[in-house]
């Protein structure tokens, strides 16, 4: 191909215009996806912050927080990828050396393995020789994803009749748990799953059915999550009884919107959970927790919902729980909670009292961390031993502390929070059964 010299000014201006311009474009690129960068940093900086401090009273707000940097997260990524793809650019290789990169995870082990093997050729692409030696084989592992499928189960319940007597025999069928609509038991279990733990609204589970070639509306799965609703009901009494007959629990409450018929409006409505969680201390009683809903806080509700249970109680500061502890109920308050008081007066600003504060919590919590999993007795033991000491310093050093700050502060507060439920702090001490905290009943929440 013939080039044409350049042989003007002009040409040669031009020339220096688009390498210039080019430049620019790639100093502009370079600078986007430095921000990029930025951003995804900072974001993951927030998510571990938010997850350090999930346990706090405000959880139910950190959650949300923290789905709204995943998206963040999410779209970012995705965008900078779809632009390396556009640009033909491979990505850079990740160093080892580097801790703050993720680490790509091994396909995890127990999954159906498929091989599709592709033959080599039997002549040579070069000299047409069909003499080979055998090498290595290249293999790479992919993880795919099988598309759901629905199946017809036909039940066909064989009959014959007795030649001697005309009595008609059969087999025996399940019983169906919905007879007029025909849905089987997986697939009533998969949408009450999809619906109730994974979030997503019936419509639209309509509309993934849809793509399969199945035509099952919303109206109707509504009338089969109905149903289902009615044939739980006795395995969720026989849930709350077994919660009403153990001697642990923890408890929380969390507000939900509901609708409001006839309003065209919602309303506020409360959750409750009482959680049995034995593992932390080896109890072989299987793990329970059981959800109430109410349309308000009032203290009646709890005290209706634990009106056959006798034991100890992990709860927060709840004023309506207070008239449930005494001969049946033993209070066990929530170090956590404490805690976050602490963190919310650093929020504010720099404070070495409140630094102390939570370094010595942080003490209590080290040895909760090393006898996780022991025997009660053990725990308790171990407890007494090097827990005790540090829980009656604390109170001793906030009792010292206290006279000496102005009492409006916020960290004044939280120290007389600490001081007015010091006796519920303190029982863990003496049970190994107990826990320091309340975090089981926060966890029970989050899929809430």
């Amino acid at each position: 191909m013939e080039t044409t010299p350049l042989d003007s000014q002009d040409e040669l201006s031009a020339l220096r215009a688009l390498v210039a311009e080019q430049a620019a474009k790639l100093s502009a690129q370079e600078a986007e996806v430095s921000k990029r960068d930025s951003i995804i940093g900072l974001l993951r900086a927030q998510l571990e912050l938010l997850r350090h401090r999930q346990h706090g009273p405000s959880s139910e707000k950190i959650d949300r927080k923290i789905e709204q940097f995943e998206l963040m997260l999410e779209e970012i990524e995705a965008s900078r990828a779809e632009a390396d793809a556009r640009s033909a650019n491979s990505p850079l290789p990740e160093l080892d050396d580097e801790p703050d990169k993720p680490k790509r995870r091994p396909l995890p082990d127990g999954l159906p393995t498929e091989e599709l093997v592709y033959a080599a050729p039997c002549n040579c692409p070069t000299c047409g020789g069909t003499s080979f030696l055998k090498a290595a084989d290249k293999v790479v592992q992919v993880m795919e994803h099988v598309p759901a499928s629905v199946k017809i189960v036909r039940h066909i319940e064989k009959r014959m009749v007795c030649k001697d007597c005309d009595t008609t025999v059969s087999g025996e069928m399940p019983t169906l748990p919905i007879g007029r609509g025909k849905p089987g038991p997986g697939l009533l279990a998969h949408i009450m799953v999809a619906k109730f733990d994974d979030h997503i609204p019936l419509y639209r589970l309509s509309e993934m059915y849809g793509r399969l070639g199945i035509d099952i509306s919303r109206s109707v799965m509504a009338d089969w999550v109905g149903r289902v609703s009615v044939l739980l009901s006795p395995l969720i009494l026989l849930i709350r009884a077994h919660i009403a007959a153990v001697d642990r629990i923890h408890t929380d409450d969390t507000p939900v919107d509901v609708l409001d018929p006839g309003r065209g409006k919602t309303k506020t409505g409360r959750v409750w959970v009482y959680v049995f969680d034995g593992s932390g201390y080896q109890d072989p009683t299987p793990r329970a927790i059981a959800y109430y809903y109410s349309p308000d806080r009032k203290g009646a509700h709890p005290a209706d919902h634990l009106a056959d249970f006798s034991g100890v109680m992990h709860a927060d500061g709840y004023g309506g729980y207070k008239k449930l502890y005494g001969n049946q109920i033993v209070e066990a308050a929530c170090m956590a909670h404490v805690r976050r008081k602490f963190h919310d007066v650093i929020k504010l600003k720099p404070s070495p009292i409140a630094e102390e504060a939570l370094s010595r919590i942080g003490a209590l919590y080290d040895i909760e961390d090393r006898i996780r999993g022991m025997p009660a007795a053990e725990r308790q033991t171990l407890r007494q031993e090097y827990a005790g000491p540090i829980l009656r310093d604390l109170k001793v050093w906030i009792e010292e502390t206290l006279p000496t700050l102005p009492q409006k502060q916020k960290l004044a507060e939280a120290m007389r929070y600490a001081l007015s439920r010091w006796a519920a702090l303190s029982v863990y001490i003496d049970d190994g059964r107990v826990e320091i905290d309340n975090n089981i009943a926060e966890r029970a929440m989050r899929p809430l």
